[in-house]
């Protein structure tokens, strides 16, 4: 018996959240004395596969096919499952991610399991049972979840548990299970990625702007904050709207929903659907010139004044830190 953790891949390189969901799954083997296995769908490079034995993974299947190289919902949910009963793996985990979100209610379904999205920290078992806290309500709540099941699939959300390296060596095998037709009948065309930037999902450090910007033209000094920071940059849904910075970059309830270690709000008022998206975030800095602005009320850290004025002087500060 082995707990299965699923590993994404772009473009045949690992994620960050493939090392933080292994991390994740060894931890779980710790406490129940079991060995991981994971398993990559899509062309990956051994060599990268390698890498996930330094996290406590002992075997790797590898279903390396041409025509699974593009995310397929059904056809990697209908592959994670067989991978499960094969090794016989009572506790399967997947990064909460975009892909992830799709794929863990379906494989849940096909293994006849309990289900827990949004997984904070490790659960702890009672026999069969698993207990485990998550967010709820779009991240405005915690629930604990208690899953029976014998067969129990957890996706455990980015950012929410640290990358551990334990040592060791992965075994790569070759993994090349029955795959219907109808797993095909929806596929995808073409992905579009913003490739020279940080990866919005996975960021660590998240520096997002609104309104208070006033227009496209003022993005600079946010461009070059998140550049000396290392970080993504995001917006609020009326800046996407008014069509000041791409859709891809709208954080909240109806955007991509995030949680760095920091997250900078730069001229955001607050607005409930934005918090939803943001509010799993370990530190909020708000930067804001309205001191009745609702951001502030959930803030860690908020800094009232000018972001014209403010922003230059920090970025240049940490500029000042980075070159002593």
């Amino acid at each position: 018996m082995a707990i299965l953790v699923y590993i994404e891949n772009t473009d045949g390189s690992l994620k960050k959240s493939a090392f933080e969901a292994a991390s994740y799954a060894k931890a779980i083997a710790d406490q129940l004395g079991d060995t991981v296995t994971a398993l990559s769908i899509g062309n990956v490079d051994k060599s990268e596969l390698e890498k996930l034995g330094k996290y406590g993974v002992s075997k790797v299947l590898d279903a390396n096919q041409d025509k699974l190289k593009s995310f397929v919902n059904k056809a990697y949910a209908s592959i994670i499952a067989a991978a499960a009963k094969q090794e016989d793996a009572k506790v399967v985990v997947l990064s909460n991610s975009f892909s992830g979100k799709g794929l863990g209610p379906r494989v849940a379904a096909k293994l006849d399991a309990g289900f827990a999205d949004g997984a904070i920290n490790l659960p702890t078992f009672n026999g069969e049972s698993m207990e485990v806290k998550k967010t709820a309500f779009s991240n405005k709540a915690f629930a604990t979840e208690v899953i029976n099941s014998s067969v129990k699939v957890i996706a455990v959300n980015p950012n929410a548990f640290e990358v551990k390296e334990v040592g060791g060596t992965a075994e790569i095998v070759d993994f090349t299970p029955a795959i219907q037709d109808q797993d095909f009948n929806v596929m995808v065309k073409e992905i579009v990625r913003a490739t020279d930037k940080v990866s919005l999902p996975e960021a660590e450090i998240v520096v997002s702007a609104g309104r208070g910007l006033k227009g496209p033209e003022n993005w600079g000094m946010i461009e070059e904050l998140a550049e000396v920071l290392g970080a993504a940059t995001a917006c609020s849904k009326p800046v996407s709207d008014a069509g000041w910075r791409p859709h891809s970059e709208h954080v909240g309830q109806t955007g991509i929903v995030v949680s760095p270690n920091l997250y900078i709000a730069i001229g955001i008022s607050g607005a409930i659907q934005h918090l939803a998206g943001v509010s799993s975030s370990k530190t909020i800095v708000v930067i804001n010139k309205d001191p009745e602005a609702p951001f502030f009320k959930v803030a860690d850290y908020g800094i009232v004044g000018d972001a014209f004025e403010i922003v230059p002087k920090l970025t240049q500060a940490i500029k000042n830190i980075k070159n002593n």
